[in-house]
């Protein structure tokens, strides 16, 4: 799903909005299935390999849909994606079970509830079979949490990072080093998508370690040691990486240049993506929100991305007026905003989660 959507976003079309309100439910809801089968102290691992599979989209799509552009057309691809999520609507289907955690649904509580009478159980049945009409914005209420809203904000700006560096890439590493194909330009992704792929699952496994380090030496669970994983990376491999490559963009020529900035991006792809930034704050939500995982992801998702389509709009004026070393210093400050929003919600994160209770989840809950 993620290669198709990734795909899908190299092409104009109206039906964009379309596709990504489909694909959109990939993360939430596989962040909750996540949650349901795995124990806190495993979470961080399982939810690492998750992100590194959906990582596949950004390192093999601009490659595959550059190749289709140049040599084919754009319109194979769509009938190849449309197989593709054929294939994936029938395999959730077929392959994957309900994980809800007995007594945890709905239905489940009308069932099993033995302080109501029969007819009022016939009753509730009733209203269950009926249609129901979802507000689809209810989710977007977990952001009144600030220990929610942080960790909101810094998927924004880790994201942020790495897309001043994906989203014009065709405008300063390609035209700057002469990559007219654009299979070529689309190429350049893969050392980013290969450093996500090795990070995420790397950052989950140490959020793991952190939590059993902390909890054994604490004597108590504290949700927030979790993010200690993402502080070194936010502080360095993320901004450092999107200086760098300004730097070398702007100054260094040849096929020298190209490698060096090949480089910093695997490295910003190690540093960011959905890895070692984004892997350990989604386990977290999962943590803390145990049994409202899917809809605090989907919620952190909007916000998410409301403000980068916003965001997106300004980083080719920012590149055409500030230049190439201007727009990635400028995407370097919003890395080193998200490791001062990590150690504010680390440092007072009892504070943050108390001031408004959306019924966190305890250590035994989890």
């Amino acid at each position: 799903m993620a290669v198709v959507q990734y795909l899908y976003a190299s092409y104009r079309s109206p039906l964009r909005a379309h596709l990504a309100f489909g694909v959109s439910s990939g993360v939430s809801v596989g962040a909750g299935v996540i949650g349901d089968i795995y124990k806190l102290e495993e979470r961080g691992t399982a939810m690492g390999i998750f992100f590194a599979a959906i990582l596949l989209g950004p390192a093999l799509a601009p490659v595959v849909g550059g190749a289709a552009a140049h040599y084919a057309s754009w319109r194979v691809m769509q009938l190849v994606m449309g197989a593709i999520l054929t294939f994936v609507f029938l395999s959730v289907l077929a392959f994957l079970p309900e994980t809800s955690h007995p007594g945890a649904r709905g239905i489940d509580k009308v069932v099993d509830n033995d302080d109501i009478s029969n007819s009022e159980r016939s009753g509730k049945w009733l209203k269950l079979r009926m249609p129901v009409v979802l507000n689809p914005f209810t989710s977007l209420l977990m952001l009144r949490s600030p220990a929610v809203l942080i960790v909101a904000t810094v998927a924004f700006f880790a994201l942020a990072v790495e897309y001043a560096l994906l989203i014009p890439i065709s405008y300063t590493i390609g035209r700057k080093y002469n990559l007219t194909n654009e299979a070529f330009v689309g190429a350049c992704f893969i050392p980013n998508g290969i450093g996500s792929m090795i990070g995420a699952p790397l950052a989950g496994r140490l959020s793991d370690r952190i939590v059993t380090q902390y909890k054994a030496k604490r004597g108590f669970w504290y949700p927030e040691d979790r993010l200690r994983t993402a502080l070194v990376p936010s502080l360095t491999l993320l901004p450092l990486s999107a200086l760098a490559s300004g730097i070398v963009t702007t100054y260094v020529e040849g096929t020298f240049g190209l490698v060096l900035n090949l480089i910093c991006l695997f490295v910003e792809g190690f540093g960011v993506g959905i890895d070692m930034v984004l892997s350990a704050i989604s386990a977290y939500l999962v943590d803390i929100l145990h049994s409202q995982s899917a809809q605090t992801m989907a919620a952190v998702s909007a916000f998410r991305a409301v403000l980068l389509s916003f965001y997106i709009m300004g980083i080719l004026p920012m590149v055409e007026n500030w230049g190439v070393l201007g727009a990635d210093l400028a995407g370097a400050l919003f890395g080193w905003l998200s490791f001062v929003f990590l150690w504010i919600l680390i440092r007072y994160g009892d504070a943050l989660r108390a001031a408004v209770d959306l019924g966190f989840s305890t250590e035994e809950t989890n």
